[in-house]
């Protein structure tokens, strides 16, 4: 593996980990409520994209349930360091597990959204090099988050909060969820450019 396909590959599992983490501060931003990890989830379309383009299609596919079952065995090393005993003279384990200890239902819902979306955004990434035009790469990037970013939101959105909070409420959080990745989205288009296209089959390898 290149150099490029290494730091492409290490960067798209840290940003799904550290959004995943980041997702346990529920913040307060132009009147909706987010969690952080909005700020950081969204560049992992297109690092995803990157690895695509580097790695080929079964790459791409392969890092996104690497990274599904990383972050499932992340929730669970919370779920048991929260149950072990602390220290008598540690005074800090209420927060510890207040703020770790895992919500499998919204964990669940957020890792299904993450799997599907991304293997959505890879089949259009693939179709779009393949079938349309290798050219305008930004377009191609474009094209695919504008399908599997909403798609994410749309399956965690109801999958973690559906029948537990007020329609409206889960469908103030999708929009939300919408609005904050498409503008990160866009600011990470230009990323796209820094690696070069696969040699062997490009992109659109299978």
């Amino acid at each position: 593996m290149s150099l490029s396909g290494v730091l492409t590959v290490s960067a798209y599992i840290a940003a799904q980990m550290l959004s995943d983490v980041l997702s346990l501060k529920i913040a307060w931003v132009a009147g909706f409520s987010v969690d952080a990890g909005t700020f950081i989830y969204p560049f992992t379309f297109t690092l995803r994209d990157l690895v695509h383009k580097v790695l080929g299609r079964a790459a791409a596919r392969a890092i996104i349930a690497a990274a599904g079952v990383i972050n499932l065995v992340m929730a669970a090393l919370f779920a048991f360091a929260a149950w072990l005993p602390p220290d008598p003279t540690w005074s800090l384990q209420r927060e510890f597990a207040a703020v770790l200890t895992p919500v499998w239902r919204i964990v669940v819902a957020s890792i299904i959204a993450e799997v599907f979306s991304e293997l959505t955004d890879t089949e259009i990434y693939h179709l779009w090099v393949t079938r349309i035009t290798r050219r305008f790469q930004w377009m191609r990037v474009l094209t695919s988050n504008v399908i599997s970013v909403p798609l994410d939101s749309l399956i965690f959105c109801w999958g973690a909060f559906g029948g537990r909070l007020p329609v409206t409420t889960v469908w103030s959080i999708f929009w939300a969820n919408v609005l904050l990745k498409g503008a990160v989205t866009l600011l990470g288009l230009p990323t796209i450019y820094l690696v070069r296209e696969r040699l062997a089959g490009g992109s659109g390898a299978p």
